[in-house]
């Protein structure tokens, strides 16, 4: 070891350095801890005499840093000072000193001691049993902090470790004790879902942990609208089947199935086949969400409709014809509706169903063809309610005079490696124009729906999201319409129908009404690009504007 035989005594360089700090004489500070550091004895114990008598000055926690950064920055001169080369009788007796300092959870003092005394190297009995020591100061966090640092968490009791970080709202800290043990992490969530019992009250929650000083922010926290979301975004994060926690679940069920209530039976904004198709996938065959129901609807309607509306859940969803037929009669609209929306001009027959890998083979010539321009769309479930992330159920590819529209959520066809191939090959084909609109909500979701890294890349892209940006820029009148439909009103003349917005995209067979509006969806993106392009300086735009 690098040491002086005759060095300076470390209770004179610390009152140096505290001078110094004080003073705020930041180079004066680093010439002298430089200069001492190399004229004590024996450095190591020199940096802990110091440091333990830091906490006589004031910011005790940041002048430790600050000396901790100096011996550092030293030690990059001297590697010979080393624990590492003193014998273990030596070294120990540093060790355990340097472990009594761990007490910050700054990262600036609590890492660099850890690396300096090699602390990972002690016997895990003395670090849990400093663990402990933290905790019966009710340094919480800190004991927290130290466990992951070192690595302990299975040689501790979850339970004890995290429930004092919840109630102080320190969720971000115990998802760190617990991340990379799936079994901790299991543990963690369904202990958080336990608290979303309507019987677990606030005060029971609050006087756990006796020696917590809890304010009434981190009581506020201990709701079961707050918990529950911090157990939905664990179950995302730590890949948690929803079954498993049956609290937060039936909440969020109790929920949306309230929302839709008032969107049926008060604000009238959606139609019953739609609100039937949503409440019938919340309640499926939970006895429990039925009663719900029952007692909902005696609070909307009269008995007898009440009643009705009851059986009709309880027997099940009745016989569907199926979406791939649809006679002229059934297919075709009311006038009123022509002339108020934006119709589809391809016959029903150009409307396409892919239902299977061989029938998405079957579109390939026409999507891939060169020089060709696909609208891209997709579908899929409205977000109340869900308790799993939400997938993409359809995905539409609009061309010349057809639309192509891929059923998502048959498993032979989403599961199967060529879909995704397809997907990958066409959306960076250079040779195929695509118009999108917002096309990146669509991939965010469909990178969910095939748990994806990252999203999928992109070529030779327009997203008509940017075009109708610029276009309201114009002086153009202002509409009730939002987004594509105001797009689509601004262009051609009369804006979507957007009542199948909200509907139940995973139910099969698929209504006519959803089929129209997917194809819509894709289809009109061909015709607003069309027509923008053929007279752009009318929309306020330039040529470039729309080149890909």
């Amino acid at each position: 070891m690098d040491q002086v035989a005759e060095g300076i005594d470390p209770n004179v360089l610390r009152l140096e350095i505290a001078i110094l700090w004080n003073n705020k004489a930041w180079a004066g500070l680093r010439a002298a801890a430089s200069q001492g550091f190399s004229q004590v004895a024996r450095p190591l114990e020199a940096l802990l005499t110091i440091l333990e008598g830091c906490a006589a000055y004031k910011k005790p926690a940041d002048l430790k840093q600050r000396v901790l950064l100096e011996f550092q920055q030293w030690l990059k001169d001297h590697p010979q000072v080393s624990l590492a080369s003193l014998p273990a009788e030596q070294a120990l007796p540093l060790r355990q000193r340097a472990l009594e300092l761990v007490t910050e959870r700054l990262p600036g003092v609590a890492n660099p001691i850890i690396d300096i005394y090699q602390l990972r190297l002690m016997e895990p009995a003395a670090l849990t049993q400093h663990v402990a020591r933290l905790k019966g100061l009710s340094l919480h966090c800190e004991a927290a902090t130290f466990s992951v640092k070192m690595g302990l968490q299975l040689a501790l009791d979850m339970e004890d470790m995290c429930i004092p970080l919840l109630l102080q709202d320190k969720v971000t800290l115990a998802e760190s004790f617990v991340y990379g043990h799936p079994h901790l992490e299991l543990r963690l969530v369904t202990l958080l879902d336990s608290w979303c019992d309507p019987r677990t009250t606030q005060d029971f929650l609050s006087g756990m942990y006796p020696d917590l000083v809890l304010s009434q922010f981190h009581i506020n926290q201990l709701t079961s609208k707050v918990l529950s979301k911090h157990v939905f975004r664990l179950i995302g994060k730590f890949n948690i089947d929803p079954a498993l926690c049956h609290h937060s679940v039936h909440m969020r069920k109790k929920g949306t199935l309230r929302f839709l209530m008032e969107k049926r039976f008060k604000w009238k904004d959606i139609d019953e086949e739609n609100w039937s198709d949503h409440t019938k996938a919340i309640i499926a065959d939970d006895p429990e969400m039925q009663i719900y129901l029952d007692a909902l609807l005696t609070n909307y309607t009269s008995s007898k409709h009440a009643a009705q509306l009851s059986r009709m859940f309880r027997d099940g969803p009745n016989a569907q014809k199926s979406c791939l037929n649809a006679t002229p009669q059934e297919w075709a609209v009311p006038k009123h509706h022509s002339d108020r929306y934006y119709q589809l001009p391809i016959s029903r027959d150009n409307i396409h169903f892919l239902g299977t890998v061989e029938d998405l083979q079957q579109c390939r010539e026409l999507v891939f063809k060169e020089g060709g321009t696909v609208g891209v769309d997709m579908e899929w479930r409205a977000g109340f309610g869900c308790v799993v992330p939400q997938r993409v159920a359809l995905i539409q590819l609009a061309v010349l005079d057809q639309v192509f529209i891929v059923d998502m959520c048959s498993a032979d066809l989403w599961q199967h490696p060529s879909t995704l191939d397809f997907m990958k090959s066409f959306l960076c084909d250079t040779k195929v124009r695509k118009l999108g609109y917002d096309l990146g909500g669509d991939l965010k979701y469909l990178q969910t729906t095939w748990s994806l890294p990252e999203p999928l890349k992109m070529a030779r892209v327009l997203d008509l999201h940017s075009v109708h940006q610029e276009i309201k820029r114009l002086k153009v009148k202002r509409t009730a319409e939002k987004g594509l439909s105001q797009l689509v009103q601004h262009v051609l003349g009369k804006p979507l129908d957007k009542r199948e917005q909200l509907s139940y995209w995973e139910r099969r067979p698929l209504h006519q009404s959803q089929i129209r509006y997917a194809a819509s969806d894709a289809f009109c993106l061909l015709e607003v690009f069309s027509a923008v392009g053929r007279e752009p300086s009318r929309y306020g735009l330039t040529p470039e504007k729309l080149a890909v």
